[in-house]
């Protein structure tokens, strides 16, 4: 198995040597008997590459071929599997065709359309990106690497990834599942979820990339790791380079790839006050940077400790947004997950008695209508409270959809009034 000596400093799994830091601790081939050599490596490709050809999904990104598309795509795909992605991709590709109508659109507006996919730093700084590259490069993405790296947003993976696909730039990419791939066809013991690890992924992956048809290479390495190399339960013997990989030839595919052991994941409680005045809501918008940035939600407390009893809701009520209220009324709670934490949030109903608002940080705040909350970019937590809401208050219910382009269920294309989308 491909492994990471140790250091002398015994760090394992460091790439750089406390000890010299000058010099990189070097890689070593042990239990595996793979050993690429070009004609192997050529092998390999077009074996993946017919598998690609034949097996292929469907998707609306590969079929447009068009930059501005599969730069969005990517950008939703981090962190977010292809079937939830397909509705969103048409619905935002609907409201902002091009990178012009993205780059002058409403801020609020983009975060609407990004609205449940999560990671909501991915659309603002689509949307910066945007903008400079109207400011720079007349409105197109640019087919050079570099400039395309120094745009927000645009990381390594982003990077490698449209230029290949829409520029035939011989780029690899490395993601979640080009990661399991190689770690299962090299027998690489690296985990895959150490960051340090990466530059060991990443070197392989350039040696394997088929500079030639570098696009269908990188995609067809991904949808292997999707369909087929599967974390659990991989389907073997579909796999069209199966005669070739580690794994399969040592019985060690549960095994592969090695994974660091994180600690448990901790728990927050939140504590969620739903200020009702006559026909309205308040709500108050979290600050530009940080965590949901930018998007409504209902006055919140992070991180509580301790009772929730009727005094100290209606205090931290005064504290977070400075009004006093009555009526306290609890709710079921409300669970979420973010990558680092989870919460369980506790939710209050109430109403508005005295006081002017006053939130931190100057942020803005308004009284909506409920018929007008879904007008506004809601984390996702507020809007898991639409059940309880419901049975609470029956006139109203959380629809995102209602603010959105309708797509077809069954189809997930675009409406055709559109004329966007075949």
């Amino acid at each position: 198995m491909r492994q990471i000596r140790k250091c002398r400093c015994r760090k394992k799994f460091r790439l750089k040597c406390n000890r010299n830091e000058d010099k990189l601790c070097t890689m070593k081939k042990t239990a595996s008997e793979i050993t690429f050599d070009e004609t192997q490596r050529q092998q390999f490709r077009q074996q993946l590459l017919d598998w690609y050809a034949a097996e292929q999904r469907d998707l609306p990104w590969r079929s447009s071929g068009l930059p501005y598309q599969i730069w969005v795509s990517e950008a939703m795909l981090q962190q977010t599997q292809v079937l939830p992605v397909i509705p969103y991709f048409y619905r935002f590709l609907a409201a902002f065709p091009n990178i012009a109508s993205l780059a002058d659109a409403e801020p609020q507006q983009v975060l609407k359309f990004w609205e449940g996919l999560g990671y909501y730093s991915r659309a603002r700084n689509l949307q910066k990106a945007a903008q400079q590259m109207v400011e720079k490069f007349g409105g197109e993405i640019p087919a050079d690497y570099e400039a395309f790296r120094q745009l927000p947003g645009v990381g390594p993976y982003i990077a490698a990834a449209v230029q290949s696909i829409a520029f035939d730039q011989p780029y690899a990419v490395v993601d979640g599942n080009v990661k399991r791939v190689l770690a299962r066809l090299l027998g690489i013991d690296a985990p895959v979820n150490d960051p340090k690890s990466l530059i060991i992924f990443q070197q392989f992956a350039d040696e394997l990339l088929e500079k030639s048809r570098p696009g269908d290479y990188n995609q067809a390495m991904m949808e292997l790791g999707a369909l087929i190399c599967r974390p659990k339960q991989p389907l073997c013997g579909n796999c069209p380079v199966r005669e070739n990989c580690f794994a399969v030839a040592k019985n060690m595919q549960p095994e592969l790839p090695k994974r660091l052991v994180r600690e448990a994941t901790p728990v927050q409680h939140w504590l969620i006050a739903i200020v009702e005045k006559n026909d309205a809501v308040l709500l108050v918008r979290r600050p530009e940077n940080g965590l949901l940035g930018g998007l409504w939600e209902f006055p919140t407390v992070e991180n509580v400790s301790g009772t929730m009893d009727e005094k100290t809701v209606i205090q931290s009520i005064r504290d977070v947004c400075g009004v006093s209220v009555s009526g306290i009324e609890s709710l079921e709670p409300v669970r979420h997950a973010f990558t680092h934490f989870k919460i369980i949030c506790h939710v209050f109903r109430c109403e508005y008695v005295s006081g002017d608002i006053a939130v931190a940080n100057s942020r803005d705040f308004v009284w909506v209508k409920w018929s007008q909350i879904n007008e506004y970019p809601l984390r996702k937590p507020t809007t898991k409270f639409s059940i309880n809401l419901a049975i609470a208050k029956p006139a109203f219910r959380y629809d995102r959809r209602s603010y959105l382009p309708r797509i077809s269920s069954k189809s997930a294309k675009i409406s055709p009034q559109l004329g966007m989308f075949r």
